[in-house]
């Protein structure tokens, strides 16, 4: 196993996912409800353009998924997959497009998650014991 390898694919598909869901929520405040599609109203390119090269970030985040899990134990790989609910969390609420706001309950769940990782991915990955048959 490669744990460096690992890492760099699971931040990569993090990130991947992070921007997927970004760009899915901005799209979606341009495009028309689910409920008009059939009507076939007017349709920002833009957005759906958006949507499009967001449905491309999925593929790849979960490209990079896989390889992160040939080389990382699953509970390293998990913890770092949920950096994306705090990256996400953070970006919507300080970039403005997105008209989201900061709360000291959701930013404390952020640091709270985060100290999550921090500490299941700084604590020496133990070597699994043999047992000997009696």
């Amino acid at each position: 196993m490669n744990s460096r390898r690992g890492i760099v694919f699971a931040l990569a598909s993090v990130l991947l996912v992070s921007v997927a869901q970004l760009s899915m929520r901005w799209s979606m405040t341009r495009l028309p409800r689910p409920d008009q599609w059939l009507a076939m109203p007017s349709v920002d390119s833009n957005a759906l353009a958006v949507v499009l090269a967001a449905i491309f970030a999925y593929a790849l985040s979960m490209l990079c998924w896989l390889a992160a899990l040939r080389d990382l134990p699953l509970g390293r790989a998990y913890s770092l997959l949920s950096i994306s609910y705090a990256l996400v969390y953070l970006l919507a609420a300080s970039l403005p497009l997105f008209n989201e706001s900061f709360s000291f309950s959701k930013s404390l769940g952020v640091a709270l998650v985060m100290l999550g990782v921090i500490t299941i991915n700084t604590r020496p990955a133990r070597a699994p014991e043999l047992r000997s048959s009696p």
